[in-house]
């Protein structure tokens, strides 16, 4: 057998000519060139481009990268009161040095670590300590690990070193409202008695936020509840009160009741969490929450007043955004249905920056 060989003027280089001569066509071939077929190749594509493709030809020049990083950070100087990090018992995405890091770099002002069941203001301490630019402050959950409403724990809590133990949360997944809300079990940790009066303990509690100016936050109370709880901390004197997440399922407030909260001194918290939850959340533990949109959130700082307002992440959870992202969401997300960069910066700062350095 002779060996195979490719002659010469086979070759083509890569626009198509031919090195050398051109070979004869093969019998019964139409004698197109290699060329030729390319020719009619890409006029064919072009034609389909032209059938397929969007009729508007401004239309068809819109590009689908993301846009280029803003100028200034949109959560710029601004708190976020509401911050879940690692460790914890629960997942959490970033440990507290990671979360203020990624803040950091977004010049974020503040944040409020909180844990459901161990103190944060040791944490706060650490996280200034090893992260200096921003400002951290935590404080102590009244729920069971702390021994329920526990004046002693929030006692403890402002005595830490650094003086950054600034809040106290009464309970949450622990507070009656919550587990009879979620039949979790027959009965919480009490606040109110059944004659609709804050009880004994959490008077105890009040007296010990008014004496150290800390900040009341209301936990998983029902409204009528948070109400009772508001009217017994002003009368105790206590003047930094703020309704937890106020617009999430355990909660959910009225317009109304959100009126009546502020006409007493009280402020509601906003948290980026709340339109990533609902039926069709990504998280199968979110999907028990109802989804609070931007547009029912605008609403309610356009009927209530920006200045009775704060806002929080509620971010940290493996699986969600961080929170500067989830941040940054609930700013743009709000922008979008109206509310102002004055608004924004008044709930994200002014309001916040009172309640924990005023």
């Amino acid at each position: 057998m002779k060996p195979f060989r490719i002659p010469r003027w086979s070759f083509t280089n890569c626009c198509g000519h031919y090195w050398s001569r051109k070979p004869p066509a093969a019998p019964g071939s139409s004698g197109t060139s290699r060329r030729d077929f390319f020719k009619t190749a890409a006029a064919g594509a072009a034609g389909l481009a032209a059938m397929v493709g969007p009729k508007d030809s401004a239309q068809a020049q819109v590009r689908v990268f993301p846009p280029p990083p803003p100028a200034v950070s949109p959560i710029e100087g601004l708190i976020d009161f509401h911050n879940h990090c690692a460790p914890d018992a629960f997942g959490r995405a970033v440990d507290d040095d990671e979360m203020a890091q990624l803040y950091l770099a977004r010049k974020i002002e503040a944040v409020v670590l909180k844990n459901h069941v161990a103190l944060t203001a040791d944490r706060a301490w650490l996280v200034r300590k090893h992260n200096p630019g921003i400002k951290a402050f935590g404080g102590v959950t009244l729920n069971g690990a702390a021994g329920g409403i526990n004046p002693e724990a929030a006692q403890w809590m402002w005595r830490m070193q650094g003086g950054y133990g600034r809040v106290v949360w009464l309970p949450t997944f622990d507070a009656d409202n919550h587990v009879k809300h979620f039949k979790d079990a027959p009965e919480g940790i009490k606040v109110v008695g059944s004659d609709g009066k804050t009880l004994p303990a959490l008077r105890e509690v009040l007296k010990v936020c008014a004496q150290q100016k800390l900040v009341l936050c209301t936990g998983h109370a029902s409204p009528t509840e948070v109400l009772a709880i508001v009217e017994a901390a002003r009368d105790m004197g206590v003047d930094r009160v703020v309704v937890t997440h106020a617009e999430f399922e355990v909660v959910n407030m009225t317009v109304e009741q959100m009126k009546k909260a502020a006409s007493m001194g009280a402020k509601m918290e906003i948290d980026a969490m709340g339109p990533l939850m609902g039926p069709n959340a990504h998280l199968a533990f979110m999907r028990h929450w109802r989804q609070v949109t931007y547009k029912e959130s605008a609403g309610h700082i356009k009927a209530v007043g920006a200045e009775h307002f704060v806002l929080g992440t509620d971010l940290g959870q493996t699986g969600n955004p961080s929170q500067p992202d989830g941040y940054a969401m609930l700013v743009a997300g709000l922008m979008a249905e109206g509310i102002t960069k004055d608004q924004i910066k008044t709930m994200g700062r002014e309001v916040p920056g009172k309640l924990l350095m005023g």
